[in-house]
């Protein structure tokens, strides 16, 4: 079978497939979150998600202009459901990157070596764990007593479960000998055995049963009524914790031995391994047990065993660098393609969606499947080359599945031999249909798009919810469901409007209040909420705006950088030709190229999006960005700059704690930069630092310089 795009490796693909696959991957993995997280009812499942997830990751770390405000490589899980409490998760519960093959692990061991500073030869001990197939629940214990249970949500904020955990028999209610605050964190799942006895019982009760345990136990533990929670056969695993007044212990293995010794049931078959080599072969003893474990296990976590190095190695965005998920692969599957469906995205963009008869794919029902553009359905790529050797793809067709590897449920082949004879090319629209305006799709881009803009009901509405949604402005009680309502009655077009809501109906409240499920005191509620998000931090402001390319992290290094919506206004003004010394400082900036930057200055120069972003900023209180406290710092407020080699830490090191002492960190030498930490190999940025006058340092310099701070 001929490559497509999405099966291309990384480091083949052009700019422009990679920003075709970015966007696919982006609606795929926001879809799988809301269907895993929120729903209880996968799409795909875990080992088809986290490999779309690293090949996101990797085309953003070769393209880092192309990294997408709605990149999934920022988010964890999905917003807590309605109909629970909400609960902030006071440490992070993050996810995990992950390894499919022996070279993903040697590349972890190695990866972590070299942030060390560790060569092959020096000691390096991990744990190895199954990974089990289930709800990730935290348990908060305060001298010794469970006062509060939390699902993950979306990492920082989850939901409140309490009532529904005291039911499991494996959650201790009191335990003694604990740290005075302890969070243990763990899964919640449901046996093999217990399963089939409730899909016995709910086909007897006329009830729909459960498509896999994991489905049962995710559901099972998110009832609002703790009664049938009760009644449903869960169990839970511990293998980590959060918040702690004391540590457990020095290293991962001895914690978990302290978790089992307090009373919580820890898996058996963690062992200690050392070096990659031991985690392979217990991988293999895991992997063989799979079948007779009497529960659901999707691969083996590994951990860095010393506690110490973990601290050491820190955290990125969304997972921890100490750990990785070795999973085990998915599967094929033949189903007949029932409708191809054309969604219009926040950007623009038109997206074709492949309507399938629901198939079993590797344990979970699959009815749809991303076909990425138009010249895909047709069986080409974007450079003319065959794919599925030139096979269009026809509504009525007989097609393979693929649910394996680094893609979304896709047809990867098509059975001609079935194909029904009086089938039809499909033909790709070129107007809009939420809008009908043009779709244009421009020279060298993949992806043909709407050109309605804020006439488009699809985009409009996307940039809404994006603007409410967490990370943003996240106002209680105006979510997805609320904005599309709203939007519809016409009372939002654009996020301004939202802070003027009281105003308009403030006297004339009757129209929301007569809404069905709002009440006077539920609409004051929401005003209230509007009202307490108009102080806002400059990151979040300038996330909300949903600026093409500027991400949640984007946001927040542009306002560390600019400091002030008034500075960031001025330089975006002062840059509009995209040349000059504000050019230069933008780009200049560590993470944001010429691509982001573009996207950002073209923003603020469009008349009438920055018409209705002065609208909106005109209701707020926009607040500086929010610094660490570095007083005594040598360096803080300095813009720094790292090259050549650094022999007594890595770059990584380097970077992360010259951030924590209050410096700014760039990537190219300009008028601005203060220090210049040079070590072997400097070449070019050097000598320009040299010319400008610039403070350079070797690296025992700059130690000497940060030493006791």
């Amino acid at each position: 079978m001929d490559k497509g795009t999405s099966d291309k490796t990384v480091d083949t693909l052009t700019q422009d497939e990679a920003a075709s696959e970015l966007m696919r991957l982006s609606a795929v993995l926001q879809a799988a979150n809301l269907a895993y997280h929120t729903d209880d009812d996968p799409e795909i499942d875990d080992a088809t998600y986290d490999r779309l997830k690293r090949r996101n990751i990797e085309i953003e770390a070769r393209f880092p202009d192309l990294m997408r405000e709605d990149s999934p490589s920022k988010m964890v899980g999905a917003a807590p459901a309605e109909g629970f409490s909400k609960v902030t998760h006071a440490v992070a519960m993050l996810s995990l990157s992950n390894a499919f093959d022996q070279e993903d692990v040697s590349e972890f061991d190695q990866r972590i070596r070299k942030y060390l500073g560790f060569d092959a030869n020096t000691p390096l001990a991990y744990t190895a764990e199954p990974k089990i197939d289930g709800l990730s629940l935290s348990l908060r214990y305060e001298e010794g007593r469970l006062v509060q249970a939390a699902t993950r949500g979306d990492g920082a904020v989850g939901e409140n479960v309490t009532a529904n955990a005291l039911t499991i028999d494996d959650v201790p209610t009191q335990i003694t000998g604990a740290p005075e605050v302890l969070e243990v964190r763990g899964e919640v799942y449901m046996s093999h055995a217990d399963f089939e006895a409730l899909n016995a019982r709910q086909t007897a009760a006329g009830a729909k049963p459960f498509a896999n345990p994991r489905n049962a136990a995710a559901g099972s533990l998110r009832q609002l009524d703790s009664k049938i929670t009760k009644s449903r056969p869960l169990k839970f695993f511990a293998y980590a914790w959060g918040a702690l007044s004391e540590p457990l212990a020095d290293t991962q293995m001895a914690a978990i031995d302290r978790l089992k010794e307090l009373g919580f049931s820890t898996n058996p078959l963690t062992e200690l391994c050392d070096g990659p080599n031991d985690l392979l072969s217990h991988y293999a003893k895991i992997e063989e047990r799979r079948a007779t474990l009497g529960y659901d296990i999707d691969g083996v976590v590994y951990k860095v065993n010393d506690l110490a190095l973990q601290n050491r190695l820190g955290f990125r965005s969304t997972t921890p660098r100490w750990a990785i998920a070795h999973k085990f692969a998915a599967e094929l599957a033949w189903t007949w393609l029932e409708g191809i469906d054309i969604q219009v995205g926040r950007t623009g963009a038109l997206s074709p969606v492949a309507r399938l008869k629901p198939v079993t794919v590797g344990g979970v029902v699959v009815s749809n499947a991303t076909l990425h553009n138009e010249d895909y359905i047709k069986g080409f790529d974007s450079k003319g080359g065959q794919i599925r050797q030139g096979k269009d793809i026809r509504v009525g067709d007989f097609v393979q599945v693929y649910r394996a590897g680094d893609v979304i449920p896709k047809v990867a082949d098509v059975d001609l031999s079935r194909r029904p004879s009086d089938s039809q090319e499909f033909v790709f629209p070129d107007t809009c249909p939420e809008c009908g305006s043009d779709a244009l799709r421009e020279p060298g881009d993949a992806v043909r798009r709407c050109t309605g803009g804020l006439i488009c009901p699809a985009q409009a509405v996307e940039k809404l919810k994006h603007f409410v949604a967490r990370g943003a402005f996240d106002i209680d009680g105006l979510g997805a469901k609320q904005v599309e309502q709203f939007y519809a009655d016409g009372w939002i077009a654009e996020p301004a409007d939202i802070f003027t809501l009281r105003d308009r109906f403030g006297s004339g409240m009757q129209q929301l209040k007569n809404r069905e499920g709002w009440g006077d005191k539920s609409a004051t509620k929401l005003f209230d909420a509007i009202d307490d998000k108009r102080r806002i931090p400059l990151d979040r402001l300038l996330f909300a705006l949903g600026i093409r390319h500027v991400g949640d992290a984007a946001s927040s290094l542009i306002a560390l950088h600019y400091g002030t919506w008034d500075a960031l206004i001025k330089a975006m003004d002062d840059a509009v030709d995209q040349t000059g010394a504000a050019w230069d400082d933008l780009i200049g900036v560590d993470g944001v190229g010429a691509v982001m930057a573009g996207s950002l200055i073209s923003a603020f120069a469009q008349p009438r999006e920055r018409a209705s972003i002065t609208r909106l900023v005109d209701a707020l209180e926009v607040q500086p960005v929010k610094r660490a406290d570095t007083s005594g710092s040598p360096v803080a407020g300095k813009t720094v700059v790292f090259t050549g080699t650094l022999e007594k830490m890595t770059r990584a090191e380097a970077k992360a704690r010259a951030e924590r002492m209050g410096a700014k960190v760039a990537g190219s030498v300009s008028a601005k930069t203060d220090i210049l930490v040079a070590g072997p190999g400097a070449g070019s940025k050097a000598k320009k630092a040299a010319a400008l006058g610039v403070d350079i340092l070797d690296e025992d310099g700059w130690l000497d310089m940060i030493a006791g701070a």
